[in-house]
């Protein structure tokens, strides 16, 4: 499997049907080339079809769900890709089990703002889909654990957005944690930020190791960032630029001696530099991503390489170098029948936008793998969730520790 596979989320995922492992024609062509009506006939003055509402699946937690995003400013960095911004801004967004939701409206899957930038990026022709709506709710009382919940801090792909890993987040979240979302401003195609500026992807150049490498840098200062406002946080302290209202539970609602770190793509690379330069992070989760040097020479805690089909080709080398470094506890997997883009939200969005985007069925298998989409979805869930139960909270439901006729589409690789 190539680096660049797992390195990369493509930009144009939702509207993508994959050729290869990451070639992608845009849903824009498709739509273009179905034969337009002639102007004055029936079908052009037919009213305009109704937008296709896209859905989540449910969390399978016992907890509600609340959400509130927040605006970072780390005043000690100027911004590594736009230099004429004097700080390093960045959005998050937690969320958390609530106590109650009601009263609270429920969020929308992307922010109002960036939502006709991701349309625009993906190719999406305007009208077509209506995003979906979370499980979450706007500020909802937190209800905190007896001591404080575990923590996990995700970061997406590049060219990607916190939106993307809503599926995992939520799941995590219903089920006890307090999950810290992070967009990492300007390798995202779009962050929104308050009062309604959206900053958009800047990076030039070439992707190559060395650009990744900055960008692993980059976003190993955000995490950083993120864990010192979440102890400013926990003190009590509104850590938004703005200072927006925060739930008051939130004060003490984290157990900061429990915190771990999940990402996709370039954000499970993320995940791998972090805990190799911040003790605070006590077990990571990679989903499909490639390593470079010196996040290579592993760790003493434990860490989950979760990899989608390997198919026929050979291993990618970063991650057996990382194997054989690794001091912690570690384990890698692979879901069979699943692609790069399954570990994100695409994997259940992509069936359901496909007739309305012009997409076959042979385009979607192309993109999100032969593996049905609830099958991986539940699957993903479980294995992440189980990881963070064993290493964060020491309950071991036994699923990593050898095959289960239950998910015959899990390999254990090592």
């Amino acid at each position: 499997m190539s680096n660049a596979r797992r390195l990369l989320t493509r930009r144009a995922l939702l509207g993508t049907a994959v050729a290869s492992a990451i070639a992608s024609v845009p849903i824009s062509t498709a739509a273009s080339a179905q034969p337009r009506p002639a102007a004055g006939s029936p079908v052009a003055a037919s009213p305009t079809p109704t937008p296709l509402r896209l859905t989540l699946p449910a969390p399978t937690g016992p907890h509600p769900l609340g959400t509130i995003p927040l605006h970072l400013v780390d005043r000690s960095r100027v911004d590594p890709w736009q230099d004429s911004r004097p700080a390093r801004e960045l959005m998050i967004q937690l969320w958390y089990p609530a106590h109650a939701a009601h009263g609270h409206p429920p969020v929308p899957w992307m922010s109002p703002g960036a939502d006709p930038v991701f349309e625009r990026e993906q190719g999406i022709p305007p009208g077509t889909l209506l995003l979906p709506t979370t499980h979450a709710h706007l500020d909802a009382p937190e209800d905190r654990g007896r001591c404080g919940r575990s923590v996990v801090l995700y970061s997406p792909g590049l060219r990607s957005d916190r939106s993307l890993g809503t599926v995992l987040i939520e799941e995590l979240a219903s089920h006890g944690y307090l999950v810290v979302a992070i967009d990492h401003t300007y390798d995202a195609d779009q962050v929104e930020f308050p009062g309604g500026r959206v900053e958009t992807f800047a990076i030039t150049g070439d992707i190559d190791d060395a650009l990744i490498a900055k960008a692993l840098a980059v976003r190993t200062a955000d995490t950083r960032l993120v864990l010192d406002q979440l102890t400013a946080l926990n003190a009590g302290h509104n850590a938004d630029v703005g200072r927006r209202p925060l739930p008051p539970t939130l004060a003490s609602a984290f157990d900061l001696s429990r915190v771990g770190m999940l990402g996709h793509s370039l954000g499970g690379a993320t995940a791998a530099a972090a805990i190799h330069a911040d003790r605070r992070l006590r077990a990571g989760v990679n989903l499909d991503g490639s390593l470079l040097p010196p996040v290579t020479d592993g760790t003493d805690r434990p860490f989950l390489l979760f990899g989608s089909d390997p198919g026929p080709g050979p291993e990618d080398s970063s991650w057996d170098q990382f194997w054989t470094s690794q001091r912690g506890w570690k384990r890698e997997l692979a879901v069979i029948g699943s692609t790069h883009t399954s570990s994100t939200d695409l994997e259940t969005l992509l069936p359901q936008a496909a007739p309305a985007l012009g997409l076959t069925p042979s385009q979607v298998t192309q993109a999100i793998g032969t593996l049905d989409p609830h099958h991986a979805i539940h699957t993903q869930r479980d294995y992440v969730r189980a990881f963070f139960d064993l290493h964060l909270r020491h309950l071991d439901n036994h699923l990593l520790q050898h095959p289960s006729p239950r998910y015959p589409q899990i390999r254990f690789l090592r």
